[in-house]
């Protein structure tokens, strides 16, 4: 079968695989939507493991299933979680399911990126979901990254009437502005250095856009929010500059999300006395379980949060280096999905 083979964001090669064989209690399915999700163009953390075969926010149809496998059948239409949790350790009993060992070392074979995945047992008991009859394969490659987006929204707190700052205006960012409008907020503010983003979180919800090169946001955020900073942060880019205005534009008894990763490399002075001082939360959060992957389908399904809309780019297998270099650029695109057999 072929595959898209990950070097480097700009080394991307089709290659040849077998296709994989399953045991007892394993799934193969038919990769038929795989999206490019931003952590995977983030070189720093991608290319200590490369070559490799990405790819993690999939939907397929199952087409062989292994020994002892009850639960589902030939045909049946699915996304797949790659990361699972034990739900035994400390962390998964405590309810942080997203800090599990087990989880963090799941995943399908070979990945999205491929015409077929394995899928391992583990994963075929605690991470596949059959798709609603109306929901097509490319609205479920928004499944997982939504439902990040909605354990990250729950962990900060986030309810009905807060006001809200997005940080960063790609695909993260615009699902935060939608599921912030879909919990009730009062104002959703969204900042980005891109008009095609910004643009975009109009589009998707945003009540005001500021353009972040301008290093003035707390103030900005001021003049369009009653004279008040925000109630919650939400930070979806690992940029500095970003991150620094995000600790200065949350209110007295405010939430600051960090959401994206930020490069291991990057340190960042506090303005300790300041969030001390106003009562500040921090938190961060990671990944999806369950509960939240439950959540996202539901949310897709009834069209809450608008998905199709989000997808700029679709490319068969041969051309996901172009997916690739454009998710990399963060210019003029939003989603980028890959169709392996097309």
């Amino acid at each position: 079968m072929k595959v898209a083979m990950y070097y480097n964001n700009e080394d991307v090669r089709i290659e040849e695989m077998p296709i994989p064989k399953i045991g007892d209690g394993e799934l193969l399915v038919k990769v038929i939507a795989s999206g490019i999700c931003g952590s995977d163009v983030m070189e720093w953390y991608r290319i200590k493991k490369a070559p490799r075969v990405l790819g993690h926010e999939i939907a397929g149809e199952i087409v062989e299933v292994g020994e002892g496998v009850k639960k589902y059948k030939v045909g049946d239409r699915v996304f797949v979680s790659h990361h699972v949790p034990c739900n035994e350790c400390r962390y998964c009993l405590s309810g942080y399911h997203t800090l599990c060992d087990t989880l963090r070392s799941t995943n399908f074979d070979p990945g999205g990126f491929a015409k077929y995945i394995r899928v391992p047992k583990i994963n075929v008991e605690r991470g596949v979901y059959l798709l609603p009859k109306k929901m097509t394969f490319e609205e479920a490659t928004f499944i997982e990254p939504l439902g990040c987006v909605v354990r990250g929204q729950r962990m900060a707190g986030v309810k009905k009437d807060d006001t809200i700052l997005v940080i960063g205006s790609g695909i993260s960012g615009l699902l935060h502005i939608q599921l912030a409008r879909v919990l009730g907020a009062k104002r959703v503010i969204a900042t980005d250095i891109n008009e095609y983003r910004l643009n975009a979180a109009k589009k998707f919800g945003a009540d005001i856009v500021i353009n972040a090169k301008e290093d003035v946001v707390p103030m900005r955020v001021k003049e369009v929010n009653e004279k008040r900073l925000v109630d919650k942060v939400i930070i979806c880019t690992g940029d500095l500059q970003a991150i620094t205005q995000g600790l200065h534009s949350v209110e007295r008894a405010g939430t600051i999300l960090f959401f994206a990763p930020p490069s291991p490399d990057i340190e960042v002075s506090f303005p300790l006395f300041e969030l001390w001082n106003k009562g500040v939360t921090i938190v961060s959060t990671y990944a999806a379980v369950e509960p939240d992957i439950k959540k996202a389908i539901a949310l897709i399904k009834t069209r809450k949060i608008m998905v199709n809309e989000m997808i700029t780019h679709r490319f068969g297998i041969k051309d996901t280096g172009l997916g690739f270099e454009l998710v990399a650029q963060a210019n003029e695109s939003i989603k980028v999905v890959i169709e392996p057999h097309k």
